[in-house]
């Protein structure tokens, strides 16, 4: 679903933070990645995402090669990929329910179909008795958890998610993860960036180790 060949990156004129990157997602697998901070992981999820081009080696998804793409066709394979960033980017002027049917919404689906779906979501993420206020009054948690659910929502083919369960206690988290887990056995592959080691060790999934730049898997 998502192939790097040799992939290199720099920011600008900068050193190289990412060196011959090479590595697969298959369909329907699971794989954590972790490293030290500033290893590059944030990066590494933005060119999986197409948010970022490389600055050398080639990148395909969903079988297409991305480097001669139009923006509209890069579009269109954003919409298949689920991603939850750290700073989360929910829109401040809407509820917490609209940004997380906002995906639905972009597709075209019909709200009143869809409404006991995002509200069954919220309920599962902690989020039901704040689903009708705006971001600004939300904590980072429960901003975390928004953002999760609005990446979760459409069950895309893939989710990316840079350390969903940095700010939320131990519990949530497990629960959290029971949610990517059961979103994986519905077919979507996952990858979880994440420090938390007792977190990657309630799944056996490949580990996707990035240090100084360069990958280390481990199956």
């Amino acid at each position: 679903m998502i192939r790097f060949n040799n992939v290199g990156m720099r920011y600008g004129m900068g050193t190289e933070i990412l060196h011959d990157v090479s590595f697969n997602i298959p369909s329907g697998s699971f794989q954590f990645l972790t490293g030290p901070s500033g290893a590059g992981k944030t990066t590494l999820l933005k060119l999986m995402f197409l948010a970022l081009k490389p600055t050398r080696g080639l990148i395909s998804v969903f079988d297409s090669n991305t480097a001669g793409l139009e923006r509209r066709d890069m579009a269109q394979l954003r919409r298949r990929i689920g991603i939850v960033f750290q700073d989360f980017r929910l829109l401040d002027h809407m509820t917490t329910y609209e940004n997380v049917s906002l995906p639905l919404r972009v597709r075209g689906r019909d709200e009143a179909g869809t409404r006991a779906e995002v509200e069954e979501l919220l309920q599962w993420v902690g989020l039901g008795e704040r689903m009708h206020v705006v971001p600004q009054v939300l904590s980072g948690g429960e901003k975390q958890r928004a953002a999760i659910a609005r990446a979760l929502i459409d069950r895309p083919e893939i989710l990316l998610a840079d350390e969903p369960t940095g700010n939320v206690d131990p519990p949530l988290a497990r629960r959290l993860l029971r949610l990517f887990i059961e979103l994986n056995r519905l077919g979507t592959a996952v990858v979880i960036a994440t420090h938390d080691l007792g977190l990657m060790e309630q799944v056996d999934a490949r580990r996707m180790v990035l240090d100084e730049g360069r990958l280390v898997i481990y199956d």
